[in-house]
Order: C-alpha cells, then structure tokens, then sequence
C-alpha cells in the first residue's frame, strides 16, 4: 500500500457498510449513488483488498471489509475527537451532531430545542433522526440519543433532563361505558391501547404500587408503535392508556383524559445519552446542557 486511505473514502466506506446500500448511504451523505460507489472503489484500489460483495440484490462487508470498517469507526472517531478538542478551546462548537429521539419526544421537545441551539451555535450541522426504537450509538454513529426510561446500559453516559414517569389515562366517555378498574389486576378485563415502546415489554406493564413493582398482562383491539396514534384513540374513547406525563399532561389538564388507578405508575426519566469517547466533545456538552435547560423552563412533573 503506497498511499494513505482518503478520510472522507473511509468516511463513505462506513455508511456503506452500516446501511449494506450504496443509495441509502447515497441518500444519508447527500451524495450521488454513483458518487459513492466510485469513492469506495478507490479505497478499495488504495487498499489493495475487496471491502465489499456486490450482487444485483445486496451488498455485503468481506472478512477484509469488517477488519477495515473497524479500523475507519476508530480512525474517524479520534480525528472526530481531535476536532472537538480544538472547538473546545476556543469555545465554540462545530461539525455534525447526530442526535436521535422518539418520534413524539423529539416533535415535542427536541426538535424546538435544537432549532434554538442552531440559531445560537450557526457552526453545529444538526441532524435528528426520530424513530421508536432502541439505537446503538456507537454502530449507527449517532453522537446523542435522548430517550424516556430508567434501563440505561452500564457502558453509556446518561445526563438526567427532566423527572418523569408513566401514568394510567382513559377518557369519560369510556369509563362511562366500561367502568373504573378499582383494581390493577382488572385491567385485564378492559380494552388496553397498546404502544411498543423503545423499552417497553409489549403487553406487559410495569408499574408501581402501594405494595411495590406489579405486573400486569393486558390487551384490546387497537395497538401501535406511535404513540400519538395510541394517545388519540384513548382521547376518542377506545380504551386504557398507559402513556408519559409530557405526553397527556396537557389532556388531563384540559379534561380530555382522566388519570386512571393514581396510584399506580412507572418511573421513566428523560435522559440525554452518550458515549464515553463522547463525554468531553464540545459539541455533546453544549446540546446537553441547552437541552437541560430547555426542559427545566418547559416542563415539570407534579409531586406524588
């Protein structure tokens, strides 16, 4: 091997690899498809080694492929650091900062925040992806993840942005129709809304009590893994919510909803999530420390 890889082919690679497409890694970079494959079939010339199996269906990582998108996650990661430093000393953020959330989180409270923190900081290039489900934030290479509930993995960093917890909700109109649960096991006998949370056992719930952590199987007739779906069809009356505070806050307080069983409920924080190779990025600290800040002015959960 004659010549260095070029960092933004390493780059390229990268995106390849992670979404097996050469359009979806097209899309993602703003790139054209042809674009991108010609960069990795430089790197490939420079490297002297197949990166990837293409075939009219699918592209695939090689062995020698998985050796060098390793070796370019950790080469990008420390020139990305090495940036961060430099901003850091002069006190200003700068780069990419991929930030992910929930879809209704991130409508509701993220997306505002962020659009602030760009007018104050012009030199971030923000990008949020909002999607139900757990990310990996090393493996999809996002910076920033800012996401409800309590069960963190060891390995990451989570800064508490505001307290919050689930609470059983259902509108009159149903409760008028079907009764009251007085009880948490008689759940079971009513129509239950569903939602597949990031970290929620579907069908299961969680919640606790005057005696402690309960469970409770449920089910009904409608399910979904939008919440703000879910949140309207239990305004509409179809059945029982379990749903976050900063999600029906505004229902209950306009009598669209009513809290159901108040003495049950599931604890479930809003953190904001990274990496230990993150933890003295500029640009993490700065979006942490506007989001806290965001939350604090905009939300609060009532005492118990």
């Amino acid at each position: 091997m004659n010549n260095l890889p070029n960092l933004e082919d390493l780059n390229v690679f990268v995106h390849v690899a992670r979404r097996s497409s050469f359009s979806s890694a097209a899309a993602e970079l703003g790139m054209s498809t042809a674009f991108v494959s010609k960069r990795v079939r430089l790197l490939e010339q420079n490297l002297g080694v197949r990166l990837l199996h293409r075939t009219t269906r699918r592209v695939s990582v090689s062995d020698d492929g998985e050796r060098i998108y390793q070796w370019a996650l950790r080469i990008l990661d420390s020139v990305q650091r090495m940036g961060d430093d430099v901003s850091a000393l002069h006190r200003e953020p700068s780069g990419q900062l991929r930030i992910a959330s929930s879809l209704g989180l991130g409508r509701r409270f993220v997306a505002p925040a962020l659009s602030e923190l760009a007018e104050r900081h012009p030199k971030l290039d923000i990008r949020l992806d909002v999607q139900d489900r757990l990310i990996d934030l090393i493996d999809e290479g996002f910076d920033l993840d800012v996401r409800v509930g309590n069960e963190i993995d060891p390995h990451l960093i989570a800064k508490p942005l505001a307290r919050n917890r689930r609470v059983l909700c259902a509108a009159p109109v149903y409760l008028e129709r079907r009764g009251t649960p007085r009880t948490l096991a008689e759940l079971a006998s009513h129509d239950c809304l569903v939602i597949k949370e990031r970290d929620h056992p579907f069908g299961v719930w969680h919640l606790q009590g005057p005696e402690g952590e309960e469970q409770v199987k449920v089910t009904g007739p409608l399910s979904s893994n939008h919440g703000e779906v879910v949140h309207q069809w239990c305004i509409d009356g179809r059945g029982i919510l379990l749903r976050s505070w900063w999600d029906v806050y505004d229902s209950l307080a306009d009598g669209r909803l009513v809290q159901v069983l108040p003495d049950y409920s599931q604890v479930a924080d809003i953190w904001a999530v990274y990496t230990a190779p993150l933890a003295n990025s500029a640009k993490v600290r700065v979006a942490v420390d506007y989001l806290r800040q965001y939350f604090a002015e905009r939300y609060s959960l009532p005492e118990d």
